[in-house]
């Protein structure tokens, strides 16, 4: 049993604050001198970006879909104690509080979670277009679903005191505790294109002092005594922590070098994937395409996760030197998965730029949003799949791939409105899509990934 102080930052929907409050929050317990965990629910890497500059611990995400359900409590757990056992935790939600996959009556909401960490959940509502309105509101969230406990509520962007005042006053009879309010304030709003958030890697110091603003402002507009007795009200937890050793086992000999994208162009990738690819006995190593002109000399295999390489671009074809070095290894067999941003860096060219070269594909920008959970089949023995095996993953793009000759697909998926269509390029040494995967839910791919690093390192070992 594990009593980790706990509570759910949660909505009525998307754009009332929720990443804005969890971020200021888990600042503002730091700075009291507490080690905070923070956890995102959802497959989004942008605002654990932010989670992580706010807690100095590294970023987690928790999704029944992506991860298996029965894993969300221990990785929940696993975040809370690594590297060091937290004193609270902060656990932001996605969208609406009820909202989840399409079709799966809530699966992967919020409140799934909410439930699965038997954690209070905290209600951020934009109060900006209402007043009185609020508390029916907020009694409708609270009165949906009893398995949910609406402990309190933060109300964001509020007007005046006057309009705080009648808002409150209208609350009192919901029995919801008001936690505390922030004024509308246009110095807490972070810059967005096209996929949502900048990440916070892209902006460094502005980041790090847009953190910390949110940081002050909800440490003196919450009652943060309030909020600690709210996520010490959780009861204790029954699971077992997630450990990355319990799911792969060590690959014997040296460990293989995994070179792993980083940096601007690059910043998409889950704490758990390093995790794995560790105690499967790989040593993980970061290079930051926009700057590093070589791969280090004795990579065994190389990652290429999600990121932003379209506004790159023309960094990314700037670096020849390091172009060409991956293209040569590839072509000398080194292991290589790519997902989504590492898809495209592989291609030809995208937007007319030329680029690895290694899949013979070109790649561009669409106006057109590719974005949902997949469930994807293998359709032959690769680099990271075995035939007919399954997994279940997602897309978050608005690019898309024209291949050239063809190549065996790395997927093909099986949900309503894609049944059939196939994606990706694999092979036995090679492995781009488009997908997602959290390697939490299917840690056998990071069994083989490094199994084929330790093959591949070999000859040089010898």
């Amino acid at each position: 049993m594990f009593q980790v102080p706990r509570l759910v930052i949660a909505a009525p929907g998307s754009g009332h604050g929720k990443t804005t409050v969890a971020t200021g929050l888990m600042a503002a317990l730091r700075d009291r001198g507490l080690e905070v965990s923070g956890h995102k629910i959802g497959p989004d890497y942008i605002d654990p970006g932010y989670h992580a500059l706010a807690t100095g611990r590294p970023p987690r995400n928790l999704d029944p879909v992506l991860q298996g359900e029965h894993r969300v409590a221990p990785l929940f757990l696993h975040g809370a104690l690594t590297p060091r056992p937290a004193d609270v935790a902060v656990v932001e939600g996605v969208m609406g509080l009820f909202d989840g996959a399409i079709g799966t009556g809530g699966m992967a909401s919020t409140a799934h979670v909410a439930r699965l960490l038997d954690a209070p959940v905290v209600l951020v509502v934009d109060v900006s277009g209402a007043s009185r309105s609020v508390a029916a509101t907020v009694l409708g969230f609270a009165g949906y679903d009893p398995r949910v406990r609406i402990a309190g509520v933060i109300l964001n962007r509020v007007a005046s005191q006057r309009h705080e005042d009648e808002i409150r006053e209208a609350l009192q009879p919901t029995g919801v505790a008001v936690l505390g309010s922030l004024g509308r304030d246009e110095g807490l709003a972070t810059p967005s294109r096209h996929l949502g958030l900048v990440p916070a890697v892209e902006r460094a110091d502005e980041a790090q002092a847009a953190v910390r603003l949110l940081g002050a402002r909800v440490a003196a507009g919450t009652d943060l005594d309030a909020v600690l007795r709210v996520a010490r009200s959780a009861a204790p937890l029954s699971a077992t922590a997630w450990n990355p050793a319990d799911e792969v086992s060590a690959s014997p000999g040296p460990a293989p070098l995994v070179a792993s994208a980083g940096g601007s162009a690059f910043s998409f990738r889950y704490t758990e994937t390093d995790e794995l690819l560790a105690a499967a006995g790989a040593q993980v190593v970061d290079v930051d395409p926009l700057r590093d002109q070589a791969l280090p000399a004795q990579t065994s295999a190389l990652y290429l996760g999600g990121g932003f390489p379209e506004v790159y671009v023309e960094e990314l074809s700037a670096n020849v030197l390091l172009r060409a070095d991956v293209f040569q290894r590839i072509g000398s067999g080194l292991p290589v998965v790519a997902e989504c941003a590492g898809l495209l860096y592989l291609c030809r060219e995208l937007d007319g730029l030329p680029l690895v070269g290694a899949v013979d594909a070109t790649a561009e920008m669409t106006g057109r949003l590719t974005l949902g959970y997949r469930q994807a089949t293998a359709s032959q023995d690769s680099l990271l799949t075995a035939t007919g095996e399954s997994v279940t993953g997602h897309e978050f793009h608005r690019t898309q791939v024209l291949p050239g000759h063809g190549s065996p697909p790395a997927w093909q998926f099986r949900d309503t409105g894609y049944g059939g269509r196939t994606e990706g390029f694999a092979s036995a040494r090679l492995h781009a899509s488009f997908l997602h995967v959290h390697w939490a839910g299917h840690p056998q791919a990071a069994q083989r990934f490094v199994a084929a690093a330790a093959k591949h390192a070999e000859p040089v070992r010898g």
